[in-house]
């Protein structure tokens, strides 16, 4: 009788220990579910879409050296329309302006940026051709841009775009935008290839060279700076097409995002604010937002900027 009461009790003892010690582990538990719920929280925020709550970050390519476009300013900040709308983009992911990793998306690097998972998306005026669509898939398109020419404000030489034969005309190294001009419009004119938009610039404003030419979003952007107001004017010549799109890795599911995104800017009115903020100094005379998944290619051939 004796050995079954010290037998329970050595069981009841047996029985409280386990239980203290299913509490303890109970408060581990919990303290490691809190572990295992940021774990999961990181893990969501390493992606496009996260947000905020859960500490994650966006990375977006843009260019860091086309006023208008996308500028990284001395200071550090980055301005331009294609800034803009990537910024209001992020915002509809569910991203704060300081959630934004800003990545430098030089043209010849944008293809394996995205392949390599480097970004979650670009915005650098980024045209949209069937090659590049072999790699990548695009959003938008969000601008409908044409090739131009920026010219003297007060050269009254160049009305057309055939006027533009024996004119010394100047485009970046590289670059195909004076090349067609040359093959498709104007044969006689001569190229003039510096190493940046800011020399041709400078060559056009010294009446060095005639023209400039790429797209007119990117030579609006440049016109529109205080330190060119008033020298410069656009031929409103549209010898191409350019579709912008908002890159993104293929098969990625920010593209639907994305797009309902670019249809909420254009809906809201913030699509003409950026337009107007950044292009509205040089007198540029946009195109409507375009359509949603409607590339335009109705001129001649891009140039693929």
């Amino acid at each position: 009788m004796n050995l079954r009461k010290a037998t329970a009790a050595a069981a009841a003892a047996l029985m409280l220990t386990l239980a203290a010690a299913g509490c303890s582990s109970d408060g581990g538990g919990t303290s490691s579910g809190s572990g295992s719920g940021a774990a999961t929280g990181a893990a969501t925020g390493a992606g496009a879409g996260a947000g905020p709550s859960s500490g994650g970050k966006i990375t977006v390519g843009i260019k860091f050296d086309q006023p208008g476009i996308g500028l990284k300013t001395p200071d550090g900040t980055y301005t331009g329309f294609d800034v803009d709308v990537a910024t209001y983009i992020a915002k509809q992911l569910g991203y704060r302006p300081e959630d934004i990793v800003w990545k430098e998306a030089k043209s010849a690097d944008r293809e394996t940026l995205l392949q390599r998972g480097d970004v979650d998306f670009i915005a650098a005026s980024y045209s949209i051709t069937p090659a590049r669509e072999e790699k990548v898939d695009f959003a938008g398109p969000y601008l409908l841009a044409h090739q131009d020419v920026l010219i003297r404000a007060d050269d009254t030489s160049i009305q057309k775009p055939e006027d533009l034969n024996d004119k010394k005309l100047c485009s970046v190294t590289g670059s195909t935008s004076a090349q067609n001009v040359k093959t498709k419009i104007a044969p006689n004119a001569q190229l003039q290839e510096y190493g940046g938009y800011s020399e041709c610039l400078t060559g056009l404003e010294n009446k060095v060279i005639d023209a400039l030419t790429t797209d007119d979003s990117i030579l609006a952007g440049y016109a529109a700076q205080p330190e060119f107001k008033g020298k410069f004017k656009l031929g409103g010549f549209k010898m191409s097409d350019e579709n912008y799109g908002i890159g993104v890795q293929e098969g990625s599911a920010l593209k639907a995002k994305i797009n309902t995104a670019l249809e909420k800017m254009v809906q809201d009115g913030s699509w003409d604010a950026a337009v107007q903020k950044n292009f509205g100094p040089a007198g540029y005379r946009n195109e409507p937002a375009p359509k949603i998944g409607v590339v335009v290619t109705a001129s001649a051939t891009p140039s693929a900027p």
